[in-house]
């Protein structure tokens, strides 16, 4: 089990990025690329390409997929006018498989604003994709840690 953050450069300074939280807490089931539009990181054109991965994305015109049935994941970790950004500029990520993830409970997630009905911030779908992989002692781990950043003081971004 490995999940890529597909991060875009304005995440790495901002205060509020729960995919750092990820990281922290996950060790090496999380690994973080850089989103750059020109030079799509090789690793992730050709785990796509080779069908091991999938995309977490809600794209309506995707073919869906089931989260369980790959090993790699990859999550685009940015706000999500910046995702779409990333997805619209990235063919690569448009030809892989695609997943949407469904939670029972609205998101908890109160650091940032526009956040649209149904969607979960990075952390937030990294424990459900942890969930879903049985990886269970991580996912308790990064969800603890969540809900002690998402509590702390922060400006939103």
């Amino acid at each position: 089990m490995r999940i890529t953050l597909l991060t875009h450069e304005r995440e790495l300074h901002r205060k509020t990025n729960t995919g750092a939280l990820a990281l922290a807490q996950c060790g090496n089931l999380v690994e973080r690329v850089v989103w750059a539009r020109r030079e799509p990181d090789p690793a992730l054109v050709t785990s796509i390409e080779a069908g091991e991965a999938v995309l977490v994305y809600p794209a309506a015109d995707s073919a869906p997929a089931r989260l369980e049935d790959f090993s790699h994941v990859i999550l685009i970790d940015a706000t999500w006018q910046e995702a779409r950004k990333i997805y619209n500029r990235s063919p690569y990520l448009q030809g892989s498989p695609q997943v949407a993830i469904e939670s029972d409970a609205a998101s908890s997630y109160r650091l940032r604003r526009n956040q649209p009905d149904g969607g979960l911030c990075t952390a937030e779908c990294v424990i459900e994709i942890l969930r879903r992989h049985g990886e269970d002692t991580a996912a308790d781990r990064l969800e603890a840690a969540f809900t002690q950043f998402n509590q702390a003081p922060h400006s939103q971004a």
